[in-house]
């Protein structure tokens, strides 16, 4: 059979078009690898950020402790993932039963389309294992923290993974049988990451017990540096863009809703700010206007709007935010009520702050910003009840809180218990008053004797 010139014609026009459309997809492919390995930079660089507010925090004669135990969240946490942590937190799902863990891709056996994936997820992990150990300075075993930072980046932090992102009962993304018809929208972490890394920061402090002098009256244990502090701070802010902007898991068409997503996380941020040092003036003594108050205030207003970053309205942004700093400043009175040593604060921050931000996109999310970010057949539905959904995201939320608590809480007791019968939990008397740098990192960081505590 012979062809026609207009044949030829027709198969040449076809080709190209054949073309043009590989070459979108390898682009789109491209540009996803491309947005998580981005993100992942940025989230690891809060791992910095994290390193600093805790070394401006802890005593001058722990600081290699605290330092090596930022590296280590990372490192181990590498590991862990790649062995375990990614199959269990990110494997397919097993939709017959809703599954509660990953059914492959454990040990890097995924396609190299999932690599950058996986580099993203494992940023997060590293993320909800530093949030205890700044919790637990200054007094924890060595070998204790090892102990539940494999546990956390291994098998606890997976599963909740799994539960609220994946195809667990909670995803979602899931294509049927979502939790109470919507899903958890939790877009970037609220109680995926904060709020996790918080309960087991809790039960860690409580099992352990506070440092010595931490609430004897009259007593103000040292810190080093507010300088540090609010470097880690910002550091911190700075890393969260990748934390929720990035979370879109993709750029091409919704690199709109980062964007948004970005915007509302400024806003909160500087809303919580500026709320907690005013609260913070306005009910201490000497109204002082505190640059504490302020870095709390900054990672508050963040950890609120994780998981609404994409779905709320700027104002739902600034509500989020505003409520944020009581939040915060309650979870610090709690605290200090039940005698636990938090000593970065991360349980009021990443805890209180983490339940409220899962709390606000059930709220306060739009159905415009939902079917952005998600799925426009479900948004009127389940959007938040103040813009017109109908509960049905603050119960599938709700459930997901009530999860991450007894989960992460019931495991983490069993590590912490486990450790504190068998290696120990806590350093002894003299080694947390020479400093945990001469009993186990070849001598303080300065020659300078420690700081004193002070009288107040």
């Amino acid at each position: 059979m012979s062809l026609t010139l207009q044949d030829v014609e027709r198969l040449i026009a076809e080709s190209e078009l054949t073309q043009r459309a590989l070459t979108v997809e390898v682009n789109a492919a491209a540009q996803t690898d491309f947005w998580l390995m981005f993100g992942g930079i940025l989230v690891f660089f809060m791992q910095a950020g994290f390193a600093m507010l805790e070394v401006g925090m802890v005593n001058i004669k722990n600081t290699k402790n605290i330092l090596i135990k930022n590296l280590f969240d990372a490192s181990i946490g590498a590991i862990c993932w790649w062995f375990i942590g990614f199959g269990i937190a990110a494997g397919k799902a097993n939709s017959a039963n809703n599954g509660f863990v990953g059914e492959d891709s454990y040990f890097l056996d995924i396609p190299m389309a999932g690599k950058s994936m996986w580099f993203f997820q494992w940023a997060f992990a590293a993320t909800a294992a530093t949030i205890v150990s700044g919790a637990v300075a200054e007094r924890v075993t060595f070998g204790c923290y090892i102990v539940y930072a494999i546990g956390l980046t291994s098998f606890i932090y997976p599963v909740v993974v799994f539960f609220g992102w994946n195809g667990g009962v909670g995803g979602a993304w899931r294509e049927e049988n979502l939790l109470f018809d919507c899903g958890v929208t939790d877009f970037a972490g609220s109680g995926v990451v904060h709020l996790t890394g918080a309960v087991a920061a809790f039960v860690g402090a409580s099992i352990i017990g506070p440092r010595i002098g931490r609430f004897d009256e009259g007593i103000k244990l040292p810190q080093q540096s507010v300088i540090f502090q609010t470097l880690g701070t910002l550091i911190l802010w700075v890393g969260w863009y990748g934390f929720n902007g990035c979370s879109t898991l993709a750029l091409g068409t919704l690199s709109n809703v980062a964007a948004h997503a970005m915007v509302t996380t400024t806003i909160s941020a500087a809303t919580c700010c500026l709320a907690t040092v005013a609260l913070t003036a306005l009910t201490s003594a000497d109204k002082v206007i505190d640059i504490s108050a302020a870095n709390n205030g900054v990672l508050a207003g963040l950890v609120s709007i994780t998981a609404g970053c994409s779905v709320v309205e700027p104002e739902g942004a600034f509500v989020a935010g505003l409520i944020g700093a009581p939040v915060y400043m309650l979870g610090v009175w709690t605290l200090e009520k039940l005698k636990v040593d938090d000593v970065v604060g991360a349980v009021p921050v990443h805890g209180f702050c983490g339940i409220w931000g899962v709390l606000v996109p059930a709220l306060f999310g739009s159905s415009t910003q939902y079917a952005n970010a998600y799925y426009s057949a479900r948004a009127d539905k389940c959007a938040g009840i103040f813009y017109g959904g109908d509960g049905s995201s603050l119960a599938a939320n709700v459930v997901f809180l009530l999860f991450v608590i007894g989960w992460t809480g019931a495991t983490s007791l069993a590590l912490f218990m486990t450790c504190k019968m068998t290696i120990g939990v806590r350093v002894s008397v003299e080694v947390e008053e020479s400093g945990m740098d001469d009993s186990k990192h070849g001598g303080k960081v300065f020659s300078a004797t420690p700081v004193p505590t002070q009288e107040v």
